[in-house]
């Protein structure tokens, strides 16, 4: 056994580390649970004391110096492969670092909350897991509407109902309920519909809502401050109008289009020949939000509005399908470094 010693202790010292798989086999051969030393080792239990008291030393010698030398193989093998990766020519220029950007959502999202900033809207958030009274009941959701059945909303539990929030109508609840009048807020955030994943919807979006709740507050209000972001957003040449719609919070409500950005108005697929392309529904608040809120429906007044983020850019930055927002592509998100 001591001849087998020095064998290997000469091999491991002669031993030239000169790539990554000369290395594996360093491994397999001295330092691994089934290389040659854990050989001797067993075959040193098996040894009369006198011949351990001799050999023991020299064993564990080896072991030691087996582990040193694969810690020099190891750092040799790196120094190799960064030789092997440095250019001939150290004077050439080094590979470019690409910046991040913002995702084009948040650059749409930031310039909405911009432009109503200026007129005094201030922003206000809320819980994306809502109770049944902020998310349908104080909004004015009869039992049985439609948006209450399993095939538009996620669930999270019954009895008593939470649900991932349909749209931030719940955060407007929030502040009427919380806030005296006079109100001016923003409601931004992610929402959730059980709705078919294409290039025109999906399963979670991103709303900006707005609620202005005052003394004196009327529908031409309203159209004022809609024509003033429409023009902030889209340039001064867009033109609005406003369509009668129905939505159980408000009363009257409308929905707004803009004069297609695409066309200038002319008519394209886009807006399907017609020319308007619709981007927001809107309303006067209705009372009996107010009496579910405790706010005096005789005294004050307001209006809301609910727009889709992925809509706003999709008009702004032409985009063909709702899909590339969320799939990561690299390509997609570099198109808006310099946005």
């Amino acid at each position: 056994m001591e001849e087998k010693i020095k064998l290997l202790e000469a091999e491991i010292q002669g031993y030239a580390f000169s790539d990554a798989d000369s290395l594996e086999t360093y491994k397999r051969s001295y330092t691994n649970k089934k290389a040659v030393i854990n050989d001797l080792v067993a075959e040193f239990r098996t040894l009369p004391s006198e011949q351990k008291r001799t050999l023991g030393k020299a064993l564990n010698d080896l072991k030691t110096l087996a582990n040193h030398r694969l810690k020099e193989g190891e750092k040799a093998v790196v120094a190799v492969g960064r030789k092997a990766d440095q250019p001939h020519d150290l004077t050439l220029p080094g590979d470019p670092f690409r910046t991040g950007a913002r995702h084009p959502l948040s650059i749409t999202m930031a310039r909405i909350i911009e432009i109503f900033n200026k007129i005094g809207f201030s922003v206000a958030e809320g819980p994306e897991i809502e109770d049944d009274w902020h998310n349908f009941t104080a909004l004015n959701f009869p039992p049985n509407h439609p948006a209450r059945d399993m095939q538009d909303t996620f669930f999270a539990s019954k009895e008593p109902d939470y649900v991932l929030r349909t749209h931030t109508s719940p955060v407007q609840i929030r502040v009427m309920e919380t806030e005296e009048p006079p109100s001016r807020v923003l409601a931004p955030g992610r929402v959730y519909r059980n709705e078919a994943i294409s290039a025109r919807s999906h399963c979670f979006f991103h709303q900006v809502e707005g609620l202005v709740v005052d003394e004196g507050i009327s529908f031409a209000d309203m159209k004022q401050s809609l024509l003033y972001f429409a023009r902030e957003m889209f340039g001064d040449e867009v033109k609005i109008r406003l369509r009668p719609s129905y939505f159980p919070f408000t009363e009257i409500s409308a929905e707004m289009d803009i004069s297609c950005q695409i066309c200038g108005g002319k008519g394209c697929n886009i807006c399907k020949y017609t020319g308007w392309v619709e981007i927001m529904g809107c309303g006067m608040v209705d009372p009996n939000l107010f009496i579910n809120t405790n706010i005096d429906p005789e005294r004050y007044s307001g209006y809301a509005f609910g727009m889709g983020v992925e809509r706003i850019a999709q008009l702004k930055y032409r985009v063909p399908d709702l899909r590339l927002y969320s799939q990561n592509d690299i390509r997609f998100l570099r198109l808006f470094e310099k946005v």
